[in-house]
C-alpha cells in the first residue's frame, strides 16, 4: 500500500517551509506499545494510501478516513491504520487521508485540509472501477479535528474550494455518508451555536455520530449537529454514552463507549451502504 500524492505539484495556496514530516511524540515513549500513538506532524505532501478490502468481504463501499489532532498533528495509527484495519474487515475499501497539518498561517486552520479531502474523495471517484469501488458509496469518516472536517467537508460539497488541476476535480466531492466519533469544533466557544462553517442542509449525507457525556471538548457539539440534522430531516443516529473522554480510537476499555463500531456498522448496513456488489 504506497502512498499515493494528492496532488500532481504543490498544494494549493502552501508557500511556508514548515519543516521535516516527523513523529512528534516524545523520543522515551515505548514505539512497541500498545497505547502508543503516532503524532505526524509538518505535514506538507498529503497523500492518501489505499487499504482494499479483502477480496471475500469486499461490499463495494470505500471510507476516506481523517485522523484527529487538532490540526496540529495526525494520530496516524489509533485514528488512522487502526480504522482501516476494521473497515477491512467489514468489507470497505478504507483510504486513509494524510492531511496537511499544522494550520497555515493567516488561513482557517481547515482551509488547507478541506482542499485535501475534497480532492481525495474526487481521486477515490476517479479511480473507482480500477480500486472496485461503488461511486455512490463513497463516505468520510473523522475522529476530533477529523470529525469537524468531515463534517466541513459535508457542508462544502456544492463547490470546491480549490480550483480543479485534471480529470478527478470533475467527480463529486460530497461523501456518500458521514461518521463522526468523538468530533471537534461543531459548536461555538460558548457552545450555543453550530460553528459558522458547519452548514447542514437537506443535502447534508446521512450521519453517524458518537460522542461521551464526559468528553472535554464538549458534547454540545453532536448534539447541536443532530438537532440540525433532524431540523433538514436527514438521516442520522446519535450515540452519547457517560463516559469514555476523548483520542480512544477503537481501543478497547471497560467503558461502553468501546462499543461503538459494532454500532457504526450495524448503521452502515441497515442504511444500505454495505450491500454486495
Amino acid at each position: 500500500m504506497k502512498p499515493i500524492p494528492l496532488w500532481p505539484g504543490a498544494a494549493p495556496g502552501d508557500k511556508d517551509d514548515i519543516g521535516e514530516e516527523k513523529d512528534t511524540s516524545p523520543a522515551n515513549e515505548d514505539r512497541a506499545s500498545k497505547s502508543y500513538v503516532i503524532r505526524l506532524g509538518s505535514v506538507s505532501q498529503p497523500t492518501i494510501t489505499v487499504y482494499p478490502a479483502p477480496a471475500e468481504k469486499r461490499t463495494g463501499a470505500a471510507v476516506v478516513v481523517c485522523p484527529g489532532g487538532g490540526y496540529s498533528i495526525l494520530a496516524m495509527n489509533l485514528e488512522g491504520t487502526e480504522v482501516c484495519d476494521w473497515l477491512n474487515s467489514i468489507g470497505v475499501t478504507a483510504v486513509l487521508l494524510k492531511y496537511r497539518v499544522p494550520a497555515r498561517r493567516d488561513r482557517e486552520r481547515y482551509a488547507a485540509p478541506l482542499q485535501d479531502a475534497q480532492r481525495a474523495l474526487g481521486l477515490v471517484r476517479f479511480h473507482a472501477k480500477e480500486w472496485e469501488v461503488d461511486p455512490a458509496r463513497v463516505g468520510i469518516l473523522g475522529f476530533s479535528a477529523g470529525g469537524h472536517l468531515s463534517a466541513t467537508t459535508c457542508a462544502s460539497a456544492a463547490e470546491r474550494t480549490y480550483p480543479a488541476v485534471d480529470e478527478a476535480d470533475k467527480e463529486s466531492c460530497r461523501p456518500s455518508f458521514c461518521i463522526l466519533i468523538y468530533p471537534a469544533y461543531l459548536a461555538t466557544d460558548d457552545n450555543a451555536h453550530l460553528a459558522p462553517e458547519i452548514k447542514v442542509t437537506a443535502d447534508t449525507p446521512p450521519t453517524f455520530i458518537t460522542m461521551t457525556q464526559d468528553d472535554p471538548v464538549h458534547v454540545e457539539g453532536a448534539l447541536l449537529y443532530a438537532l440540525a440534522l433532524k431540523k433538514a430531516k436527514v438521516p442520522f443516529e446519535l450515540h452519547v454514552y457517560p463516559k469514555g473522554g476523548h483520542g480512544y480510537g477503537l481501543r478497547h476499555s471497560e467503558n461502553l463507549v468501546s462499543q461503538w463500531p459494532a454500532r457504526a456498522e450495524g448503521w452502515l448496513r441497515t442504511q444500505g451502504w454495505l450491500k454486495p456488489r
